[in-house]
Parts: structure tokens; sequence; C-alpha cells
């Protein structure tokens, strides 16, 4: 297989995430705050500093790897607030 692209890069980040941190659309839902995007801004910026959870999560892996997390924390963002719109439709 030849080289992934960042956009198959970020949904295999996204994918290790939910399979291999356990962090379901049921837990990402519990995230009202924008923590996640907050994540995904630290991750960006390689700073720690408004890191929203325990400090035992913060692990910076690179510039370029730190890049693709990030990607991956905005599509969980994006993921929770369509899921959230959703539900109040239905309301």
């Amino acid at each position: 297989m030849g080289k992934l692209t960042v956009i198959e890069e970020i949904a295999a980040e996204r994918h290790r995430q939910v399979e291999q941190e356990g962090w379901s659309h049921e837990h990402d839902d519990q995230h009202l705050n924008g923590e996640m995007a907050g994540a995904a801004a630290c991750y960006c910026l390689g700073s720690v500093s408004h890191w929203p959870w325990d400090a035992a999560w913060w692990k910076p892996k690179g510039r370029r790897r730190d890049l693709i997390r990030a990607g991956a924390l905005i599509v969980a963002e994006i993921e929770r607030l369509d899921r959230s719109a959703l539900e109040q439709a239905d309301e």
C-alpha cells in the first residue's frame, strides 16, 4: 500500500483514538465545553498551558504527529457537535 494522504492519516488517528484509547461517541459527548477543540489547539501550538485534562494525558509525539492528532481531535469535536444538533432537532 502506498503512502497515506494527510486526510487518511487523520482518519486513521481518529480510528486509533476510538479503538485503542476507547474514546467512544458516548465519551466524547460528555465534553460539552470545547475540551476536544482546546486539546487540539494545544497540540497545534505545542503547548500544554491550556490543556483541558489531566497532565498525564499530554503526550506530544513531534510536530507533524501532533498536528495529525489535533486534526483527529477536531474531527471528534465536529462529530460531537453534529450529534448534538441531531439530538436537539429530534426534540
